[in-house]
């Protein structure tokens, strides 16, 4: 299998910090909610349910980049080891993840792209087994 699922999650994670980045302007630190009120630092956005505004809040740039952060380490350890020309050859003759030894790609990877699953560039291969068979 080739290595798609990876160059694919990290074109996500690249938009998501990026978009994240645009979004903090003065970097000027967390977003709150006030009941109807989200203070995003530099403006207040009102009129929200409240319930909606500690959504937006709770995710402020600084938390989608420690997101991103922590992922990238996820996607970085699990990493493709292809069965062919490996000298230690998985037991199955398969391609294996190098961080588990599970089938590759493994449950954490699927489990990551699971999030992007409306991204017109997401393979349906990539759902979980438990999503596929329901």
């Amino acid at each position: 299998m080739s290595d798609d699922l990876t160059e694919f999650l990290r074109k996500r994670l690249d938009e998501d910090a990026e978009l994240a980045g645009r979004c903090d302007g003065d970097g000027c630190g967390q977003w709150t909610a006030h009941g109807h009120t989200v203070d995003f630092c530099q403006v207040d956005l009102s009129g929200l349910h409240p319930t909606i505004a500690e959504h937006v809040a709770l995710h402020d740039p600084a938390r989608v980049l420690r997101e991103v952060a922590a992922k990238r380490r996820i996607l970085t350890r699990h990493v493709l080891s292809p069965a062919v020309g490996d000298p230690e050859l998985p037991w199955d003759n398969r391609d294996d993840c190098n961080w588990d030894g599970e089938a590759w790609p493994c449950a954490d990877l699927l489990d990551l792209a699971l999030p992007y699953s409306d991204h017109p560039d997401f393979q349906e291969q990539w759902l979980p087994h438990q999503i596929r068979t329901r």
